[in-house]
């Protein structure tokens, strides 16, 4: 975009590359160093080693000093790495892939700010805050990935504010415009084959709710959630009630059975229906989740 000037070294060796120099603009690289296109990082052909030293590379537009790292290539392709940079004294990237066998590789992402890797997730808007923690184990088919993000806030995620409006919490809601819905972990687990993501598990934690969910999402064709949804008032007074389970789940008076809503979010990405339901039961498996979370704490 004419705004930053690249200031880089690049020399091949034979079987070996050195990066090295002052400032490298690095988004279109490492997102395209394991694509299968045309447009392609490094040729088939090259099997090899690579370093980087460099003293400052931007992603994304957020900058990162002292980069320096080593891998392998094959045949094109990343097979190992382990790489490492400072946002600030006190704020790291650490990077590795490391094989696991003659196919699969092990991905591990450790990241200060998370917001780095949240840049192409157009839903999210407003994000801020949060230390990132992604691992995935891939092949040339598929991988297994889980996704964790502590301490953080959003603000306008829109199909988050559709399930509050029709859930008559417009309290939370109006949070969600303004100074944003802060949560203290997200957890994802999930499994992609080619364009669709399974997702097994996703559960967030908050101050003013919390919330599990799975699914499927078909890039650019159909996405399919289901969850539930809970105020942590709610959640606050099931925990310290039990183990009373049967009175706080099904409500001693009047009025008190309804604790949360059931959502679900489905159509094409750009004409998504959501639907709400009041629920007088939260499932096992959230309970279980939020003791789990509450245990570790």
């Amino acid at each position: 975009d004419n705004i930053i000037t690249n200031n880089f070294n690049a020399k091949k060796n034979e079987n070996k590359i050195s990066v090295s120099g002052n400032k490298f603009e690095a988004t279109y690289f490492l997102k395209k160093l394991n694509k299968d296109n045309k447009r392609k990082t490094f040729s088939k052909e090259f099997s090899g080693n690579i370093d980087f030293k460099v003293k400052e590379i931007i992603i994304n537009k957020e900058s990162l000093f002292n980069f320096s790292g080593l891998g392998q290539i094959q045949e094109g392709k990343l097979h190992k790495l382990t790489a490492k940079a400072n946002f600030s004294d006190n704020e790291i990237l650490d990077i590795s892939i490391t094989p696991v066998s003659l196919n699969k590789k092990k991905l591990f992402i450790f990241s200060d700010r998370a917001k780095l890797f949240l840049e192409d997730y157009k839903f999210i808007k407003g994000f801020s805050g949060g230390k990132l923690e992604y691992t995935s184990n891939y092949d040339n088919k598929a991988s297994k990935s889980n996704l964790k993000i502590y301490d953080f806030k959003v603000k306008n995620v829109p199909v988050l504010a559709k399930i509050l409006t029709l859930a008559s919490l417009q309290g939370i809601a109006d949070l969600l415009t303004g100074e944003g819905i802060r949560f203290d972990e997200f957890d994802m687990n999930f499994n992609t084959v080619g364009t669709k993501i399974e997702i097994n598990d996703i559960y967030a934690i908050g101050p003013s709710i919390s919330l599990l969910m799975n699914g499927y999402i078909e890039k650019k064709k159909m996405v399919s959630l289901s969850g539930t949804l809970v105020p942590a008032s709610t959640l606050n007074k099931i925990v310290s009630s039990i183990p009373l389970v049967g009175d706080i789940l099904v409500g001693s008076k009047l009025g008190e059975g309804v604790f949360g809503v059931s959502f679900k979010i489905k159509g094409p990405p750009k004409d998504l229906k959501t639907i709400v339901n009041p629920i007088k039961t939260l499932t096992p498996r959230f309970i279980t989740r939020t003791l789990k979370k509450i245990k570790g704490e």
